[in-house]
């Protein structure tokens, strides 16, 4: 029995943070998917299902906050484990959590990011062990 690998979307509107993460998560055995902007990451996330999706708060043209609504709105894509990865301080995990339209997202991390524990919790959530 083939063991399949599990995609991440990795959506950021920095080139050097999609190249990095992107990297990060293909050497630690996991397929990607990429997208530079809130509005590709929603097309993205509906067409390939992913198993987890990394999400940048300030973008373009549509923000993180956005699509975080959107993908909970969807219940298509509602079950999609987020994890957040942003330059916005700590003080807007608080807030995001404390919204009651929406769930709180699976994690919150701020950039530059502790990559063992990125990759720890991303296993966690895909039921990979640490």
């Amino acid at each position: 029995m083939a063991d399949t690998k599990k995609t991440i979307l990795v959506v950021d509107d920095e080139q050097d943070v999609l190249s990095y993460l992107t990297t990060f998560f293909q050497d630690n055995g996991f397929d990607t998917l990429t997208a530079m902007d809130g509005k590709q990451g929603m097309e993205l996330a509906r067409s390939s299902k992913p198993a987890l999706i990394t999400l940048d708060i300030t973008m373009p043209s549509e923000s993180g906050v956005r699509m975080f609504r959107d993908l909970q709105a969807d219940p298509n894509t509602a079950e999609i484990p987020v994890v957040i990865i942003t330059g916005i301080s700590s003080e807007f995990e608080q807030f995001i959590r404390s919204r009651k339209q929406v769930a709180p997202p699976a994690a919150y991390f701020e950039k530059p990011v502790d990559r063992d524990a990125v990759l720890a919790k991303v296993r966690e959530l895909l039921g990979q062990g640490a």
